[in-house]
Order: C-alpha cells, then structure tokens, then sequence
C-alpha cells in the first residue's frame, strides 16, 4: 500500500551502506508522529537496512517496492 500523503522525501541514490540509515534517521528526527518519509535507494543492502531500522525503532514500515533497482520505502514516524 503506497501512501496518499508523503511529508518528505529521502533521495539516497548512489550513497552506499551505512548512509542510506544514517539520512533515514536524521530526516525522521525532523518529522513529527504519523507522518510519512518516502525513501529511495540503490544500495543493495538498503533492501535489508531499512526494515530492520524501522523494526529497531519503532517506526512502522509501511511499505516497499523496487523500480528499476532502485529501492523504495515508506516510513511513518513514531
């Protein structure tokens, strides 16, 4: 399910492990409770990185998918 409302976006493309989780956590900290960051990433590992930081924090995944290799999140702030 990709969300109607998206309140920000993180552009990670080209950036290699560890920054795609690094910038997920700095945009997340600027966001307030419920809203939704759309993350998009080509590191290979971001496809295992992200869910597991969103488990770890308490943020909910709401959803994933992948368009010509490139990896696509969405998050809501806990």
């Amino acid at each position: 399910m990709i969300p109607t409302q998206i309140d920000k976006e993180l552009d990670c493309i080209g950036m290699i492990c560890p920054l795609p989780v690094l910038r997920t956590k700095k945009a997340l900290s600027d966001m307030q409770t419920g809203q939704v960051l759309k993350i998009r990433a080509t590191d290979r590992g971001a496809e295992h990185d992200i869910p597991m930081f969103a488990k770890q924090t308490g943020n909910e995944l709401i959803s994933t998918e992948v368009s010509d290799d490139i990896f696509i999140f969405y998050l809501k702030r806990r």
